[in-house]
């Protein structure tokens, strides 16, 4: 028996598709080398935006086509958020789909392969709105992993989808997490990020009636792979909600080695009156006094952030002060995008919409801006001694390794391909666009 897995957005659907993958190892299933060879395809989907669903949609007219052309029948799933969000329509709309499991619904996928191994068809999918977590997300083979510690989100940014498709927040013990740090470090994983639609709202009550915040749980993870010598030697986390980022998280990350210099800190616009519009719970003055009290207690941090312009009422000052934003808190990078409606969001059907034309000259002049600043900010560690995780063979010249450091930037140098998924200290020499060129240096 052989599966596929196509994986479209965030890391918690590619976490989610490691742990359900899992399951079928676990049944000694082998991984198909594409979709046409495989007996069970599970596309994994994303909702975020109206290009993803648009790109899933032409994949399901794909398969409708590979169904009429191959001679043995496959069975597909799909699965994830857009899987939540349509629901029955799916499968009416796409008759090449055999099963439709929402976020809620994952544990079905072991009754799916039971029915498939007895050559059966499994009538009902269990509809119970349980998140339950996966003990396991690793996938197997590589030193890099994430591990989900919390589910859902409570913030109805007026322009999201995600807390209609993912429900509400929902925290996974801490033991379970350390749990599966444990499993990870058997098999000598370097890097984990932890994930979370907001990891910075985690909040579990123990047995004993002890509330355990985010803060409390990185001291716990820290403490854990210390007591334990773990391999692991970087830790992140994502995503990140600038309202809950409390003074006490950064006390912990600057007590903390193990936990990179890195803080992707999402801002999504520079007006307070857009940010109230978009229901972020913070202003202007707020996320700029957290920026300082972040670099005063780490000055070494690099933040990143997200950004969204042409919102609706968005004026061209509330754009300008955006712009100062990003001047003011100077980058490492953005993803930055320009507001799509989203169907079942309240920003869907608000007065003074953009007109398309001046949301693609205000993106435009934004990824300009934040361009320069990226090249500023990276230009000023050039001569830095800095630790690395080797990744891969460069694509540009087989003598040369690929990595990544702690502030998220790629690296490339000569060296021995042995060292992949290893940490070594390189020396930046120069910088090639986005891309840093290094020298290992010896310990």
């Amino acid at each position: 028996m052989t599966y596929f897995f196509e994986t479209y957005g965030c890391e918690m659907n590619k976490a989610e598709s490691a742990s359900i993958e899992h399951l079928f190892i676990n049944r000694n299933w082998k991984a198909a080398k594409n979709a046409q060879e495989a007996k069970f395809v599970v596309i994994n989907t994303c909702s975020v935006r109206a290009t993803a669903e648009t790109r899933i949609l032409g994949r399901l007219g794909w398969y409708t086509a590979l169904r009429r052309q191959r001679q043995d029948s496959f069975v597909l799933v799909v699965t994830g958020c857009m899987a939540e969000r349509l629901k029955d329509d799916f499968k009416k709309n796409f008759p090449v789909i055999d099963y439709v499991v929402g976020t809620f619904q994952k544990q079905s996928f072991l009754d799916i392969i039971d029915a498939i191994e007895q050559n059966r068809k499994l009538e009902k999918i269990d509809e119970e709105p349980i998140y339950t977590f996966a003990p396991l997300s690793y996938e197997i083979g590589e030193f890099r992993a994430y591990v989900p510690i919390m589910h859902g989100c409570n913030n109805f940014c007026t322009y999201c989808i995600v807390p209609y498709v993912r429900g509400r927040e929902v925290s996974r013990s801490p033991k379970e997490i350390l749990e599966e740090l444990s499993q990870l470090s058997y098999h000598k994983v370097k890097e984990v990020t932890l994930l979370g639609q907001n990891v910075n709202s985690y909040r579990f009550n123990d047995d004993d009636g002890n509330e355990i915040d985010f803060p409390i749980l990185m001291k716990m993870i820290a403490n854990h792979l210390k007591n334990i010598k773990s391999s692991i030697g970087w830790i992140r986390f994502m995503s990140s909600h600038p309202k809950d980022l409390s003074e006490k998280l950064i006390d912990v990350i600057a007590e903390e080695k193990i936990f990179c210099r890195h803080i992707h800190l999402p801002v999504q616009h520079g007006s307070s009156k857009i940010l109230e519009a978009m229901n972020r719970k913070y202003t202007r003055e707020q996320y700029l006094d957290l920026v300082k009290m972040i670099r005063k207690k780490i000055p070494e941090i690099t933040l990143t952030t997200d950004v969204m312009v042409g919102f609706p009422g968005e004026t061209e000052e509330d754009f300008e002060k955006t712009v100062s934003l990003f001047n003011e808190v100077s980058y490492e990078s953005a993803f930055m995008y320009y507001f799509n409606p989203r169907e079942g969001t309240k920003a869907f059907s608000m007065t003074n919409q953009i007109p398309m034309k001046t949301k693609k000259a205000r993106l435009s002049k934004i990824i300009d801006l934040q361009l320069k600043n990226t090249k500023t900010e990276m230009q000023k560690r050039i001569g830095n001694i800095v630790t690395v995780l080797v990744e891969t063979i460069s694509r540009d010249n087989k003598n040369e390794l690929l990595g990544r450091t702690e502030k998220n930037a790629h690296v490339v140098f000569e060296a021995d391909s042995s060292l992949i998924g290893n940490f070594v200290k390189v020396q930046l020499k120069e910088l090639n666009g986005n891309t840093f060129r290094g020298i290992i240096v010896k310990e």
